[in-house]
């Protein structure tokens, strides 16, 4: 009996015990689930009042989380809008150069873009990698698809092929860089451009130690094609034999399968390769490449409308300053149309182009970051321009026309000018009396010097210097484009033309050339930097110091002369200058059109 009320008892203690178990679980899981209802509460109410600012619940926490979530949220901002303003930027190929990195990039950006080269050092496995940062030197756009950035030399230990860009404030992670480790070309051994002509592809190079001046066997060389999406592996797909070689430019057949595809692809690779194409053991050696084919929308356009009568090509560094007198007093004589080719500059020039442009002067600016190859840049040119221009003139920014025999009657200053450049190459052109297609005249040059001046002349060189040599020293040329032979061969201003066609040259008195060579030393001194000739020795090198392209008795350093600004000065020859006072200048103010606009 006793037995039966204790196992009673202890039943009723089990009950009462097993409900307060029971209670306190349902309590704690209540208690859990508003408990993550108040966290889920809190989430949702820092997003609300983000949209809302009527609803601010407050949190109290302490300072330093208050810092770290302050912090975390000021960087999302930042890169989210960082993301929406830049795109990622791809490295496509690197060139070395001897005094600095080009990058070619994927994708367009402007002139002067605000990047920082970022340079990456080889470590021991397991170590954090070394970064160094450094300016940009330049960026331009390239073409249709690419643009480029000039970086300073990496540092000692640092890789060229691991340089690679960023936007300035943005963090240098693998969300912003898209790298692509393509081994770094050396500048003496790269095809650096092609251009579709006809049926077909003149490409350019460097490396292939041609002959100057001289035409070469093109049964040494092929040219070889790559379409942007035919292989993973980097192959060539399209090999054609050349047909010219001479100088850097080597000209081939275009395959079929390239010409069929080119609305489509957006570039199209292609590299020049030397042995023999037909042995099995294939022989050949191709170049690195950087060299895209394409077909430019705009060329199209403009290859359908009317001819320029005269057109001129040059190529500049730094010359801003020069470009507006010079286009100015050109357009006067029967210029059109301008395809200045940029070699690097870092002035205004874009600028003083954009606003030519807006006062109706037709003028082009090329990238053209490849130093020392002006006769590839002239041959670039002339296929360029064939397809706008009947005539075709080469000269530098600092060459002037100038026609003696109209200039001097004063009476008819007003119209003596005008359009007598067109003149001159019509006349030119029909003076012949045999059968001989004259496709480029020849004008020659006088060379001036400083005229006693120790600053650059405020009104331009065709005001300010006015004392030159006796004799004249070479000729500039204007060239039919349509009529050069196909190598494109062309030696200081002046091309091999097709059998059948020939020269002229212009008499002395008739025209000639004022060529501001040897002006103030501060302008004067630029031209130790670099020649832009292929084959011309830089000044600083001490090899052909007694050539004419050198200014007589300097040495290979950028030391001023004694009486710099009374040298080259044989003739005083004030023609020019007083027929532009007369023509040009405002009879108020005596300003000339150049200088108004500077200021």
């Amino acid at each position: 009996m006793d037995w039966e009320q204790q196992q009673r008892r202890k039943r009723k203690r089990f009950g009462r015990s097993s409900s307060n178990v029971q209670f306190l679980t349902r309590r704690s899981l209540f208690l859990c689930l508003a408990f993550f209802a108040f966290l889920l509460f809190l989430s949702s109410s820092r997003w609300f009042s983000i949209a809302a600012a009527s609803f601010r619940p407050v949190l109290d926490v302490s300072s330093t989380t208050l810092s770290r979530l302050s912090t975390s949220a000021s960087k999302s901002t930042l890169d989210n809008s960082l993301s929406g303003k830049y795109s990622p930027l791809r490295i496509e190929r690197r060139v070395l150069f001897p005094d600095h990195l080009l990058l070619m990039v994927t994708g367009e950006f402007s002139r002067d873009e605000k990047l920082d080269c970022l340079y990456h050092k080889s470590v021991a496995r397991g170590l954090k990698q070394e970064t160094l940062k450094q300016s940009v030197l330049s960026t331009d756009r390239y073409d249709e698809f690419r643009s480029i950035a000039r970086c300073p030399l990496p540092p000692r230990n640092y890789s060229a092929s691991a340089v690679d860009l960023r936007w300035i404030g943005v963090e240098a992670d693998d969300h912003w860089l898209v790298r692509n480790r393509h081994p770094v070309a050396s500048w003496e051994r790269v095809v650096y451009e092609a251009a579709i002509d006809g049926d077909t592809v003149v490409v350019f190079a460097k490396g292939l130690n041609l002959r100057p001046h001289k035409e070469s066997n093109p049964t040494e060389f092929s040219c070889h094609f790559r379409l942007r999406n035919s292989n993973n592996n980097g192959d060539y797909v399209f090999t054609t034999k050349a047909v010219t070689a001479a100088q850097e430019i080597i000209r081939c057949s275009l395959p079929a399968g390239v010409s069929s595809t080119l609305d489509k692809e957006k570039g199209i690779r292609v590299t020049v390769g030397r042995g023999s194409v037909n042995t099995k053991a294939h022989l050949q050696v191709t170049l690195p490449s950087v060299a895209r084919l394409s077909i430019s929308k705009l060329n199209e356009l403009q290859r359908n409308q009317e001819k320029h009568e005269l057109c001129v090509c040059t190529m500049v560094w730094n010359q801003a300053a020069a470009l507006r007198e010079w286009i100015m007093y050109h357009a006067w004589l029967g210029v059109g149309r301008w395809f200045i080719y940029d070699n690097n500059s870092d002035d205004d020039i874009e600028e003083v182009v954009r606003e030519l442009n807006l006062e109706n002067y037709n003028i082009s600016r090329l990238t053209w970051p490849w130093i020392k190859t002006q006769e590839a840049g002239f041959s670039h040119c002339a296929l360029r321009a064939r397809d706008e221009c009947k005539w075709v003139g080469f000269f530098d920014v600092d060459e002037f026309f100038y026609f003696p025999s109209k200039y001097r009657r004063q009476q008819a200053y007003h119209t003596a000018g005008r359009n007598a450049l067109h003149s001159l190459i019509a006349n030119s052109s029909a003076s012949t009396s045999n059968s001989t297609t004259i496709a480029e005249i020849r004008t020659a040059c006088h060379s001036f010097g400083p005229s006693g001046l120790t600053s650059y002349p405020p009104q331009g060189v065709t005001i300010g210097y006015t004392c030159r040599l006796q004799s004249p020293e070479r000729h500039k040329s204007f060239v039919r484009p349509d009529l050069l032979d196909p190598t494109l061969l062309n030696v200081v201003h002046h091309f091999r033309l097709k059998r059948g066609s020939g020269f002229f040259d212009v008499p002395k008195s008739n025209a000639v050339i004022n060529h501001y060579k040897y002006q103030v030393w501060e302008t004067f001194r630029s031209k130790f930097f670099r020649r832009v000739a292929t084959y011309v020795v830089d000044w600083q090198e001490a090899q052909n110091e007694g050539s004419k392209d050198r200014a007589p008795g300097l040495g290979t350093e950028a030391i001023e002369p004694p009486n710099w600004r009374l040298q080259f000065c044989e003739v005083w020859d004030t023609g020019l200058r007083d027929f532009v006072q007369t023509l040009f200048s405002d009879p108020l103010t005596g300003y000339l059109p150049w200088e108004k606009a500077s200021g």
